[in-house]
């Protein structure tokens, strides 16, 4: 009765190393292994299939004829192994893969495409979609499927809405480099209040920070100008046309800013925390996953570097 003889992936591996070199040696080579194993691997086949797999012609080892449906099949092996392997290597790179995301403005000023770069670095081919969002714009692009998560200033109950913390902030002042309150090393809420106002909102998140911080102290303050999204109040302040007040994560890129706009730390804590909104019903992609972590380890890092 025949025992039953099943091929390895490292046997099929070894025959087909020496179909292409024609020798034991050149196989070991092939493979980057020792001659002897090799010889020692062909020989245990061959007892196990009961039949010669290879022949000497002009000195080359050459599939013997009644195996040649062997080495047909080993062949075919192989096709599906590169298949899979550039299917895999496809992935890995996210070919063909389109990532859709939302954003309040504050966080896709800088910190969402310092995070597609890390994203980009790990998967070169990917293919990203970024929508802005106001904050109650949330709610529709998540549960119509417009896109797999959408990153918040803020977060909210709801019951089909999870939320996932990012890292923690704090408002800043913004202000042109030739206005007075330019010169200060830092600002406190009463010099904020001393100055015309541009983009603070008390029903926006960060607005409302500011706005709770000025009334709890009793300080009237003038808003002569309403923008709700920091790329307007970042236009506005460069026209010298007053302060604004801002979240950390938007003005990180004008640190250094060449237009003349200067970044002031506020004395009182600001602290807020943001988040990352996506459906409890359903879980997240790997390459979302992996967007949240590159964005989490952005925004963290900026936080740390304050």
């Amino acid at each position: 009765m025949l025992t039953k003889f099943t091929l390895t992936l490292r046997q099929i591996e070894i025959l087909r190393a020496i179909m292409i070199t024609g020798s034991i040696t050149g196989a070991a080579r092939f493979l980057g292994v020792a001659q002897p194993g090799v010889s020692r691997m062909l020989k245990h086949m061959e007892a196990g299939l009961g039949i010669n797999l290879f022949v000497r012609q002009a000195g080359r080892l050459v599939p013997a004829p009644e195996a040649k449906d062997i080495f047909a099949q080993v062949q075919e092996v192989y096709r599906g192994l590169e298949n899979l392997n550039h299917t895999v290597e496809q992935f890995r790179r996210g070919q063909d893969v389109e990532l859709s995301l939302g954003s309040v403005p504050s966080i896709a000023q800088a910190m969402v495409p310092r995070a597609i770069t890390r994203l980009k670095a790990r998967f070169p081919d990917i293919r990203v979609n970024i929508e802005l969002l106001k904050v109650e714009e949330a709610v529709d692009f998540l549960m119509l499927r417009k896109g797999e998560l959408v990153c918040m200033s803020y977060r909210f109950d709801h019951p089909s809405i999870a939320f996932l913390p990012l890292a923690r902030g704090e408002l800043v002042c913004l202000a042109h480099k030739d206005h007075p309150i330019a010169a200060q090393a830092a600002v406190s809420a009463a010099d904020i209040a001393r100055y015309p106002l541009i983009g603070i909102d008390p029903k926006d998140p960060y607005g409302g920070i500011l706005a709770g911080l000025l009334d709890s102290r009793g300080l009237a303050y003038d808003i002569v100008i309403r923008a709700r999204f920091g790329v307007t109040v970042i236009g506005l302040v460069r026209q010298n046309l007053g302060i604004a007040v801002l979240d950390s994560f938007t003005t990180q890129d004008l640190q250094d800013d060449s237009d003349g706009l200067v970044v002031l730390p506020i004395d009182e804590p600001t602290p807020f925390q943001t988040y990352v909104a996506i459906r409890n019903d359903i879980e997240p992609s790997g390459f979302s996953s992996a967007f949240i972590d590159c964005l989490r380890r952005e925004m963290m890092q900026t936080e740390a570097g304050k």
